[in-house]
């Protein structure tokens, strides 16, 4: 049964300071109802002006020497490892962590948080970017019944059950990198420039850990947070970060590969079909129309589906607008792809995901409900309606 007594309707407007219209970019698809994204006086959101830019002002060949400089200054003579690549063992994490060996002759420990549960490619993918990619990894696995209950709680106070999995995936890193005293830390691309958020760190190459994490990654609530709803505090020293003071010690600096080469990831995928044995699903994935990404855990498309349920932009919509913005996809081709498949229902692992965090399916739709904000929704004749959507088959459009 549900952790929390009483599941309240919760305000999305004010916990995400969404706007009450609705609006578009007129550029991809996404909308002003993702948090932290804007929109200038043409109606372009931040991430597709961000992407103008990469296309028009950076020189990429500079941006390498960056690179580089960076490599040149971490690099250990003495063949230990210089760089973390926190890694899944999917498409972007392996690209990263195999250029960096193969091509700029660092020497990447590869750290991996494990899925909440494995799916069959997944774990396939992340052996063979060990076997194939010849990387080295060290992989941490959670408490087990703190994980299920973590997951729990935050399907219903954070409405994301994936926020388990993203506090060691952000926390488990910097762990390791202190204590085997490693000070960079390589991710992939910045979030919030890519996809449209918090613009203040567009043209830094650095992670500011000391203050954005709780913020960006956490939605407000640390994993300490969570005590209070009764997870013992001794069990979630796997999902918290270092002390600063640690960190500051051995010198550490999070950056963003994206900044250094330009972030496409369609062409991550490419590279790693080839250079670490890169396997795509075979089906199409839930929610969406392509094969390649967030392959991993068997409960990814709950996430995706609360995203959907919460803001009105579901899996399909994250993917066609950075493929619109890659030039790989036009803006009518992508509202005929979110037509399609955005909000799919992930029906492959829902009883998967139900025995998981010890559910039964009334008690899930009545939590997915909750999160559903009366701007957004309207329930007709039993069943619930977007009241806009892109492609004007909204209540309201």
């Amino acid at each position: 049964m549900s952790l929390i007594t009483k599941i309240e309707q919760k305000n999305l407007t004010s916990l995400y300071n969404l706007p009450l219209e609705v609006k578009y970019c007129v550029t991809c698809t996404i909308s002003n109802q993702r948090p932290r994204i804007s929109l200038d006086e043409n109606g372009v959101c931040s991430a597709c002006n961000f992407a103008e830019f990469k296309k028009n002002k950076i020189n990429w060949s500079e941006r390498e020497k960056e690179l580089m400089d960076l490599c040149n200054r971490f690099r250990k003579k003495d063949g230990s490892f210089d760089v973390i690549v926190p890694c899944s063992g999917g498409k972007d994490s392996a690209y990263i962590a195999h250029e960096l060996k193969h091509k700029y002759n660092m020497n990447p420990l590869t750290v991996t948080w494990a899925p909440h549960i494995y799916t069959e490619i997944g774990f396939q993918n992340l052996q063979n970017m060990i076997r194939i990619g010849d990387l080295y990894n060290i992989c941490g696995s959670a408490p087990g019944e703190t994980h299920r209950k973590m997951t729990k709680l935050s399907f219903e106070i954070l409405g994301d059950p994936f926020q388990p999995f993203i506090y060691g995936q952000t926390n488990y890193p910097m762990q390791i990198a202190k204590n085997f005293g490693i000070p960079l830390i390589m991710y992939g691309e910045n979030g919030e420039v890519e996809y449209g958020g918090d613009m203040k760190n567009a043209f830094n190459p650095q992670r500011n850990y000391k203050s954005d994490h709780v913020k960006h990654y956490f939605s407000g609530i640390a994993p300490e947070d969570l005590t209070k709803y009764g997870i013992d505090k001794k069990n979630i020293v796997p999902y918290l970060s270092p002390e600063i003071e640690d960190l500051e010690k051995i010198g550490t600096e999070i950056h963003f590969y994206g900044y250094y080469k330009k972030w496409i990831p369609q062409e991550n995928y490419y590279y790693c079909v080839e250079n670490t044995g890169f396997k795509a699903n075979p089906e199409r994935i839930e929610g969406t129309y392509q094969k390649y990404a967030g392959l991993d855990d068997q409960i990814d498309g709950f996430h995706y589906y609360l995203a959907y349920i919460k803001f009105c932009l579901g899996r399909a919509t994250s993917d066609t607008a950075h493929e619109i913005r890659d030039g790989h996809l036009t803006r009518n081709e992508g509202i005929a792809l979110i037509s399609k498949f955005d909000g799919e229902f992930p029906k492959k692992y829902f009883d998967v995901f139900l025995k998981y965090i010890d559910l039964t399916e009334e008690e899930f739709h009545v939590v997915i409900d909750s999160w559903r904000s009366p701007h957004l929704w309207e329930k007709i004749n039993g069943e619930w309606k977007q009241k806009h959507r892109i492609d004007g088959k909204g209540t309201k459009d």
